[in-house]
């Protein structure tokens, strides 16, 4: 756990008791100060009890005696209007603060030679796998990390800070909107598309929030395929900030190899300006800086510029070229996210459950000439408007959730069927695969939120695994 101080002895209120706002108030509570606890759910008020903490309704506290509100991400802090608890906290001058909040100002207060470096991770999509292959390649090279936030284990419940050691951030737009002083050693966004607009106002809310990122950033490196990533690009780079741009682009001419007369001015030594992912390498105008094809667990362009944002955090934080290299190649990838689950006969069977929207599904129908598309659930706004340019490559589309029938008719004259739930949509998808008698993908990649049929990604991911083995499939793990 990361102690928290600088509130020794002053009452802090915490609300929304899930996985941060419990760990929130265990690390104020080390540090010294006397956290404050209220939550909706009568079970979560329980646990805090048995715990120790004081629970107290903050609808009749006093709040001119609190230091602080401590905010779930869950709970809005603008749209579609503020949370009870902010009106309250903003009418008696109380700041509204998250964990990663907390977690700079725990890192602040040591002395500069003691803290740790930190690398800072959000965006639409990619940030899961570019912040777990950020760690990978750090661990594997020998270095202390630890991995957590928005991914895995909550800011403040990883290892307290060590000199040396890095710390990798996945971080939300809804905790970027709860942050002042969070400064990251080098942050990054991988991408935007529009996504949780009604929790940020529209688009121009929710690219603020993202760009919260780089207020007090060492290093910005920043995703430009997107016009909003151009334009932030644009301005950090006006303003003096150093920034290392990514890109991806389909091959157009041939790569030149290095020609360059001394070791030291080999691409290996080079932190460049702007990297672009082109087809499975990374690229430095037209030099070829490393080659991903025997990276398993990296297929597709989206992956490459997952691998182009490792490459640049590592050689900014000093790791050598070849050290960055074996990482990349080696890295295990991240259940639910193109995870190949398992192979029946020539069919293989990839589980995309976290392409929450179609933009991150484009990232997986763009992986492969040829899919079994397993797609719905809790549309978002424009559906998969955006992804008629793919549809020839959908062999047929199996169709599930409340977005069936949507999506069905989207989908017009591409072969598609209404499943309803996933096991259905598993057998009929396998069944279709394998008639074909040739090499096929079941691509599990819904374009759309997981909550009308399950409570997360991850549970979606699960009962697709279960429905495949369930077929007699060979676990890839064991293939």
């Amino acid at each position: 756990m990361i102690a928290v101080p600088g509130f020794e002895g002053r009452r802090i209120a915490v609300f929304g008791l899930g996985r941060s706002g419990l760990t929130a108030a265990r690390a104020l509570k080390a540090g010294g100060a006397l956290p404050v606890l209220w939550d909706d759910s009568v079970s979560s008020r329980m646990q805090a009890e048995a715990e120790g903490f004081a629970v107290e309704d903050l609808t009749s506290a006093d709040w001119s005696d609190f230091a602080a509100l401590v905010l779930s991400p869950g709970a809005p802090l603008t749209h579609p209007e503020p949370h009870w608890t902010v009106g309250k906290a903003k009418a008696a001058g109380v700041p509204v603060i998250g964990d990663i909040e907390l977690f700079a100002r725990a890192i602040a207060a040591l002395p500069e030679t003691e803290r740790p470096a930190v690398i800072g991770i959000t965006g639409t999509n990619g940030k899961s796998t570019t912040t777990a292959l950020i760690g990978w390649v750090l661990k594997q090279a020998g270095w202390t990390v630890h991995v957590g936030g928005n991914i895995g284990i909550g800011v403040l419940a990883l290892p307290a800070p060590t000199p040396g050691a890095v710390y990798v951030i996945e971080v939300s737009s809804y905790q970027l909107d709860l942050t002042t002083t969070f400064s990251p050693s080098v942050a990054i966004l991988t991408n935007i598309s529009p996504d949780h607009l009604d929790r940020h106002g529209g688009m121009e809310g929710y690219v603020a929030a993202k760009a919260r990122i780089f207020n007090n950033a060492w290093v910005s490196l920043v995703g430009i395929d997107d016009s909003w990533g151009r334009d932030l690009a644009s301005s950090l780079r006006a303003a003096g900030r150093t920034v290392g741009e990514v890109e991806t682009a389909e091959y157009e001419e041939e790569l030149h190899p290095p020609t360059l007369q001394y070791e030291e001015d080999h691409p290996r030594h080079w932190v460049p300006q702007r990297i672009t992912a082109m087809g499975r390498k990374l690229v430095f105008d037209q030099i070829e800086l490393l080659d991903l094809s025997a990276a398993r667990s990296l297929p597709g362009r989206h992956n490459a510029q997952n691998a182009a944002f490792a490459y640049f955090a590592a050689r900014f934080l000093g790791l050598e070229y070849d050290a960055v290299v074996q990482g990349l190649l080696t890295f295990p990838g991240l259940a639910h996210r193109m995870e190949h689950v398992a192979t029946l006969g020539r069919v293989r069977f990839i589980n995309d459950s976290k392409a929450t929207n179609a933009d991150a599904a484009r990232q997986a129908l763009s992986s492969y000439e040829r899919s079994f598309w397993i797609a719905g659930g809790r549309a978002k706004a424009g559906g998969i408007d955006d992804l008629e340019d793919l549809f020839p490559r959908v062999v047929e589309a199996f169709l599930i959730g409340e977005a069936a029938g949507p999506f069905a008719a989207r989908l017009g004259e591409t072969p598609h069927r209404i499943s309803g739930d996933m096991a259905s949509a598993v057998k009929a998808a396998a069944g279709a695969a394998a008639a074909t008698g040739r090499d096929e993908v079941v691509l599990l990649s819904p374009a759309a939120a997981s909550f009308d049929q399950y409570p997360d990604f991850e549970a979606r991911g699960e009962a697709f695994r279960a429905a495949v083995l369930a077929l007699g499939a060979i676990p890839a793990s064991a293939s």
